[in-house]
């Protein structure tokens, strides 16, 4: 009995169309994007200018972090000979050599009011304030500067595998569809979709990692240019410090 109604299993045709050759479905990213419906295409296409940006982001942070590390190594030196020898305007003028450079913005803004608050004479306790409050104003500004584009770095970062999930679940939607509409189940039936699904997914999760990724990285930097940053202030004022003691 088990083996006649196995026999009658096999020669049906809902059974054997399961296993009926259905059309291929290319791998190439040409032939996935033809099998994509539109509302794949477009999460593929927002992935993409999310890539896109982010690419962006992390080439310009690159730039101007390598930029500033690279000015402030020649910077740093040049300034401290300057103010051994008392000459502030020659420590002003390095530091408009080295704009690019994080602790050249910061220092600069801290001789300058030094300079020309109180018109010269004995340094008095009002003026190493002043330029202190000038100091923290300056780092304030060139932090801000260093953090630009790294929240939509992390905002890319956390939210394109959610756009990809949702490309997902449109692939998955758009499987059960054609289960419903072909005559002949199987996996032949399914492979759009599910084929689109897994590319969805996987497109976000290339878009996000690198973004969490180097936005940690970035992180970690501002950090360390922010440890300089206060460094350099604390070693100005003492500069000021020392100046108003020996008048």
């Amino acid at each position: 009995m088990i083996l006649a109604h196995f026999n009658h299993l096999l020669a049906s045709p809902s059974y054997l169309g399961m296993f009926q050759e259905a059309p291929s479905v290319g791998f190439s990213p040409l032939d996935l994007w033809h099998n994509m419906g539109w509302l794949a295409r477009g999460v593929v296409f927002v992935l993409l200018i999310m890539s896109i940006w982010s690419l962006a982001v992390m080439i310009d942070r690159w730039l101007y972090f390598n930029a500033a590390r690279k000015q402030s190594r020649e910077f740093a030196p040049r300034v401290a000979g300057a103010l051994k020898e008392g000459k502030l305007d020659e420590a002003v003028k390095v530091a408009d050599r080295n704009k690019k450079s994080h602790l050249a913005e910061v220092v600069t803004a801290g001789l300058q009011e030094f300079r020309t608050y109180g018109g010269g004479g004995a340094v008095s306790v009002e003026q190493i304030e002043s330029s202190k409050r000038a100091l923290e104003r300056a780092e304030a500004i060139v932090h801000a500067k260093l953090k630009r584009g790294l929240g939509s770095l992390a905002t890319i970062g956390s939210t394109a595998p959610f756009v990809g999930l949702f490309g997902t679940v449109a692939g998955i939607l758009k499987a059960f569809q054609e289960i419903a509409t072909q005559k002949t189940p199987g996996i032949g039936a399914v492979a759009s979709g599910i084929s689109e699904a897994l590319v969805t997914t996987a497109f976000g999760l290339f878009v996000a990692i690198p973004a969490v990724w180097l936005f940690n990285y970035f992180t970690n930097r501002v950090e360390a240019f922010d440890v300089e940053m206060d460094n350099s202030s604390s070693e100005l004022i003492d500069y000021f410090i020392k100046q108003s003691n020996r008048r």
